[in-house]
């Protein structure tokens, strides 16, 4: 990043890294927490929810690319090991352990709710003293409010499907 650049954010470049390197840390849990859900989810609408995931999963793992190219401007390094990412997490990882369709949706739409409101607080942090990592932020809530729902949609029509009489 330029020194004109850097100079906007200022002695605040510490506490924005900071919270970039919580949220690149998410970034890469929830990648991973989609990916390996759409390899093992099982029941009715599993190939929609498949389709679903692993789009999301791509659009995490693009989240965790623009943030760490943000920290990298600010004179930063990303986390570096994925041991440090389970400290740094806002929204932690949910094993998905019961692969069946619903508890699946579940656990990602809580997981993109607690994403919100980690963009929505970064967002808030920020706005006064670093413009881009504000409208970098806003663009990755508005995937997160999206992805939400889309998932809540999937579940809306699994629980319709589900509560129709055979």
């Amino acid at each position: 990043m330029g020194t004109k650049g850097r100079a906007i954010v200022g002695k605040h470049a510490e506490r924005v890294i900071e919270l970039l390197n919580k949220a690149f840390s998410d970034e890469w849990l929830a990648y991973y927490q989609y990916w390996i859900g759409a390899k093992i989810v099982a029941g009715p609408m599993k190939d929609a929810v498949i389709a679903e995931l692993m789009q999301h999963a791509a659009d995490e793992l693009r989240h965790a690319d623009m943030v760490s190219n943000r920290i990298i401007q600010l004179g930063g390094t990303p986390v570096t090991t994925p041991k440090k990412w389970f400290e740094l997490t806002n929204c932690g990882y949910d094993e998905p352990a019961d692969p069946y369709v619903k508890k699946i949706l579940e656990q990602n739409i809580s997981g993109e709710q607690c994403a919100i409101g980690v963009y929505h607080a970064v967002m808030e942090e920020v706005s006064s003293i670093d413009p881009v990592t504000y409208n970098l932020a806003l663009q990755i809530l508005q995937d997160e409010v999206e992805h939400e729902e889309d998932l809540q949609a999937l579940q809306e029509d699994l629980d319709l499907m589900l509560s129709r009489p055979a």
